[in-house]
């Protein structure tokens, strides 16, 4: 998705522990680089775009996992809602060449789109089907903290 937004609500970025994360992705701007299959996705038979331009997470809780965390919280895709945990390493913390401070996440989680309304799919001539039931949802994030 190439629109979303994000906030992350912490006291310290290096320790999520106590930490509020929201995410929220404009589906129209999905974007898996095929134009026919970035509209057959909004279309009705998947996202449905016209009438859920949202996906959303809002996390509920967070632990502390070694050096990584686990973030559990509630994805929202079409009209359901399904709390999802996600792996999140934390990357490390630097300065960009501006002197901001620049801390590094990336997150993983694993869903099954059919618990979500995403049913469509179609048999291939050879067995099994085109789509796939599992989808795994990776995040890279880059943040700042406020100015």
């Amino acid at each position: 998705f190439d629109s979303y937004t994000a906030n992350l609500d912490v006291a310290n970025p290096a320790d999520l522990t106590d930490a509020s994360i929201s995410f929220t992705f404009d589906v129209a701007s999905i974007n898996t680089k095929s134009t026919d299959r970035d509209n057959h996705l909004k279309s009705a038979d998947f996202f449905d775009v016209d009438t859920f331009p949202s996906i959303s997470f809002t996390s509920t809780n967070v632990e502390k996992d070694g050096t990584d965390y686990k973030v559990t919280g509630d994805l929202t895709i079409k009209d359901v809602t399904k709390p999802v945990t996600f792996d999140v390493e934390f990357g490390g913390k630097g300065t960009n060449p501006w002197g901001v401070e620049v801390y590094g996440f990336e997150a993983s989680a694993k869903i099954n789109r059919e618990e979500f309304g995403l049913t469509w799919n179609q048999a291939l001539e050879t067995g099994g089907v085109l789509v796939g039931k599992d989808i795994k949802i990776n995040v890279e994030l880059e943040v700042n903290p406020a100015q």
